[in-house]
């Protein structure tokens, strides 16, 4: 069988299904490094993804085996308390059910002005080691990679086939309802500020702080249509702003990369099984800025309907 997609939720679907006993080839357009995943801060967080009741089944699954890999240095994953910031009279925390250890923050908690917030412990995935790190258990199950482009489904052989490359997915399954949304970053050095932070409701635009250890990154933009890749110098000085404001520690860090990434919209994650020419389809797509949160739910899911396709044409 085959998956269509080398970033993080093709990555998984892979190993989900290789570990479940299929012959998989991954066919992928680009190295790990320059996949949007490579881009992303990384938390644990549902955003931009829907519906809610899926996310956050989902994003249960996803958190239950993050949590565990947090044990395993190789894998890039740490646990990281932080505080996501309100600025609304009555907040909906929505994604919180399962997270253990939930409760308001203290005012001293809270950086200057932000009326409430809600404090967590939650999985913060460093990418830079989770991709390879990803990569590799795929090698090992026995996950054959195949590099290049897929324009057309007829042309990828297999019995089954998972389409889970994200932007790239809509247009080989006449699906026109994703949308390019721009996110862009700026890594700084790490001062040992330790705790992440999320402002979605900031006056001036979405901010968040994501330390890693070796980094922090800093974000950010969803722009929705823009599909320029460059970083902009004045939105990074505008980023670096907001996250100062919030996070004094970071004023003066040096930095040390920066990127822009395309997350991929879609009004609802989709995830379903498809005929495709005859041939059983499941698409896998649409994970807007939460590909790392939904990503194990998501392949279990996946799984399941290979499984039910396997059981019908036995």
């Amino acid at each position: 069988m085959a998956v269509v997609g080398g970033g993080v939720v093709g990555l998984t679907c892979a190993l989900e299904l290789a570990r479940a006993g299929h012959r998989v080839r991954l066919h992928t357009a680009d190295p790990w490094a320059a996949t949007t995943s490579a881009v992303a801060a990384a938390i644990w967080f549902p955003y931009r993804a829907a519906p809610a009741d899926a996310v956050l089944r989902w994003g249960a699954t996803s958190l239950g085996v993050l949590t565990a890999l947090a044990g395993d240095p190789a894998s890039g994953v740490r646990m990281r308390p932080g505080t996501y910031l309100h600025r609304t009279p009555d907040p909906d925390p929505w994604w919180t059910p399962g997270i253990p250890g939930v409760r308001p923050a203290t005012p001293e908690e809270l950086p200057p002005g932000v009326p409430a917030g809600t404090r967590c412990t939650l999985p913060v995935v460093d990418t830079g080691d989770y991709l390879p790190w990803l990569a590799a258990a795929c090698a090992a199950a026995g996950v054959t990679t195949v590099p290049g482009r897929v324009d057309a489904l007829d042309g990828v052989p297999g019995d089954v086939v998972v389409v889970a490359a994200g932007l790239a997915s809509g247009p080989l399954l006449g699906d026109d309802t994703g949308v390019p949304v721009q996110g862009q970053v700026v890594r700084l050095a790490d001062p040992g500020i330790g705790e992440w932070l999320l402002d979605e409701e900031g006056p001036a635009g979405l901010t968040y702080v994501v330390p890693r250890g070796r980094d922090v990154v800093v974000g950010g933009t969803a722009v929705e249509g823009a599909t320029g890749r460059e970083p902009d110098p004045a939105v990074e000085a505008a980023i670096l702003e907001r996250a100062c404001a919030l996070v004094p520690a970071l004023r003066g860090q040096p930095v040390l990369s920066r990127a822009v990434g395309l997350r991929p919209g879609r009004p609802t994650v989709r995830l379903e099984r498809l005929d495709v020419g005859g041939r059983p389809v499941v698409a896998c797509y649409g994970h807007g800025g939460a590909g790392v949160t939904l990503s194990w739910g998501c392949a279990a899911e996946v799984a399941d309907e290979v499984a039910a396709v396997a059981s019908a044409l036995a």
